[in-house]
């Protein structure tokens, strides 16, 4: 009996010392984004490192595309219905974003460019 109540003692202590509090996760940070044709606007964003971000894009023309290839971050934008993106940079830097479908003869300039923090 003395043997059981040592057991469940130890695994009641080691359950309290272990216990973790849950946090309610941190909001991302919201940034609503326009794409026509040749312009992401704003074109340029910032951002902090470690939290949590939501590009909520919207087309006004035709099908675009918003790609982050160094972040691993790919987005369809549909015209008429907002596309979300959502991630959490893990890196500081400069990160150029492209549209990847091909939109008319200036689609190779159409960037946006994403400034990531400390």
């Amino acid at each position: 009996m003395k043997f059981k109540w040592i057991l469940l003692t130890s695994f009641t202590l080691m359950s309290a010392l272990s216990f973790r509090p849950i946090h309610a996760g941190t909001e991302p940070h919201r940034i609503e984004i326009s794409a026509k044709r040749f312009e992401f606007s704003p074109s340029e964003i910032t951002v902090k490192k470690g939290e949590p971000v939501e590009l909520v894009i919207q087309s006004s023309d035709v099908t675009h595309g918003l790609q982050f290839a160094d972040l691993d971050q790919k987005v369809q934008i549909n015209k008429g219905t907002p596309a979300t993106l959502s991630f959490t940079p893990e890196k500081v830097g400069d990160f150029t974003g492209q549209c990847f479908i091909f939109c008319g003869t200036g689609h190779g300039q159409m960037a946006l460019t994403l400034h990531v923090v400390e």
